[in-house]
């Protein structure tokens, strides 16, 4: 959750929990001093003729070698074994006795070695299943991985966690990001270079949101106060992007990277922006999100004072006071053709606002959570979707409150959830550094990479699309002061649901 301070609320914010997971074999390993060194690895690779990338010829090294080091353990087993039948049969002509005959030494010898043999087989089968099957997903995960997922770019210049980003609805297109480093950039969505950055603000900026149709953004801070602010940005020359590619499976190696922080000293000098257009000022907390309403002539706020509230832009008029939640609120979301608003709150409910009346502000309570809303937001239909650090993400229909439709249960609190208008996916970010893709009936759909190479190493706080015909891009940031681009092939993506 953001902190009203600045450089240190990382330290006081909510922690990701450590949770690593154990991929091996289930067979018994050599000692690591016994393993082939990468730097040699890389080396036997020298020279020889491959089309494979160096990175997958890599993982069919090692997983040969662990079948032949398995292979050869068990070749040293049965050579022990059969020393000690010949040493059981030598003790047995010492004493004088008959092996060809049928006496009960015959009979328990034959036991033994039949018993050892058939363990011996068993664990054959088994080590060959295991390294097989272990060989064959890696195959099927790099070959699914160019036609569902690709990482197309990493920003990194934010010396805080990031909250909070978004998309513009306006050409030129880029990326917005908002810190608890007092700062929001804005960013080239080709190249990852920062070309803006917004310094009005005295705390954590929670939250950005883009004007519909013109070149403004609107930030939430710490500092009590909203911000409306102008910009302009000259978009520089993409340059090639390169091939790292990497699978969307349930199979793929989720082993962490270290806890340190991200490369980069942050963004070069660009442009800086240090005075509001205008500043809202009328709550008495931290305010936590801002939005835009249909037409962009209103927006509304949430605060931990436990209101919304909504405001004429050109007069900064505060117009309504939205009251009713029982703790600090989380989240609030605005229709993107009506004028609805719904507001999310540690009361474990969020609430629907109707403004299409002038005269009538109607309330709808959503009860169904048993703990924090993080967030809640409309789809291009009549549904909402809302996320919660109970773990589940709940679908519901506007025009029926009392239960929801579709329940997707996680491992994981769930963050600031987002769904692409046109295919209606649900992306949802999680504290254990997960980010998943689930459709409106339930179903899981993919899981982004998370690995030593790629993927957020804290958790991760927010999602947001920006669809392009059959692919689109799915942008995530975390925790650990990155923002990071992903394409998501759609097609493809359906096509294996």
């Amino acid at each position: 959750m953001p902190l009203e301070g600045g450089s240190n609320s990382s330290a006081s914010g909510r922690h990701p929990k450590q949770k690593r997971k154990a991929h091996s074999l289930s067979i018994r390993r050599n000692s690591i001093e016994e393993r082939l060194p990468s730097a040699h690895r890389g080396d036997m690779l020298e020279g020889q003729d491959s089309k494979l990338p160096p990175s997958l010829r890599n993982n069919l090294l090692d997983l040969f070698g662990q079948i032949e080091r398995e292979f050869e353990n068990l070749y040293i087993e049965n050579l022990e074994l059969r020393r000690e039948i010949d040493t059981l049969n030598e003790r047995l002509t010492g004493d004088g006795q008959n092996i060809e005959g049928g006496d009960p030494a015959k009979g328990a010898l034959k036991t033994k070695a039949s018993h050892s043999t058939s363990q011996l087989s068993q664990k054959l089968k088994t080590t060959y299943k295991a390294s097989t099957s272990k060989i064959v997903s890696s195959f099927k995960a790099n070959a699914g991985s160019r036609a569902v997922c690709q990482l197309v770019k990493e920003y990194v210049g934010h010396r805080d966690g990031i909250w909070d980003l978004s998309v513009t609805r306006t050409q030129p297109v880029v990326l917005g990001t908002a810190s608890a480093d007092h700062s929001a950039l804005l960013w080239s969505i080709e190249t990852g270079k920062c070309l803006l950055r917004y310094a009005g603000h005295a705390g954590s900026v929670n939250s950005i949101k883009f004007h519909p149709t013109e070149q403004m953004a609107l930030t939430a801070s710490g500092d009590q106060t909203a911000h409306i602010w102008r910009y302009q940005v000259q978009l520089p020359t993409p340059q090639p992007t390169p091939d790292v590619t990497a699978p969307c499976d349930d199979d793929q190696d989720s082993s962490d990277r270290e806890e340190g922080e991200v490369d980069g000293e942050g963004p070069c000098e660009v442009p800086t922006i240090r005075v509001a257009t205008a500043t809202l000022r009328s709550h008495q907390g931290v305010v936590i999100a801002g939005d835009w309403l249909v037409g962009g002539r209103q927006v509304v706020t949430a605060s931990w004072d436990r209101a919304a509230n909504l405001y004429e832009v050109e007069t900064c008029e505060l117009v309504h006071t939205l009251t009713g939640h029982d703790q600090e609120l989380t989240h609030c979301c605005t229709h993107p053709s009506q004028r609805l608003v719904v507001t999310s709150s540690r009361d474990t409910t969020f609430r629907l606002w109707d403004f299409r009346d002038p005269s009538i502000h109607s309330v709808n309570v959503f009860q169904g959570h048993t703990d924090t809303v993080t967030s809640a937001v409309f789809t291009v239909g009549d549904n909402v979707v809302s996320g919660s650090d109970d773990r589940t993400v709940k679908v519901w229909d506007l025009k029926n409150m009392r239960s929801p439709i579709t329940t997707i249960r996680t491992d994981s609190a769930v963050n600031r959830i987002s769904v692409s208008a046109n295919q209606r996916i649900i992306a949802l970010p999680h504290d254990n550094r997960q980010v998943r893709l689930f459709d409106m009936s339930g179903v899981r759909l993919a899981r982004l990479p998370r690995s030593n190479r790629m993927g957020h190493r804290r958790m991760v706080c927010c999602s947001a699309w920006n669809e392009e015909n059959q692919s689109c891009n799915l942008f995530t940031c975390g925790f650990d002061r990155q923002a990071i681009g992903w394409n998501i092939n759609i097609m493809a993506l359906l096509q294996e649901k």
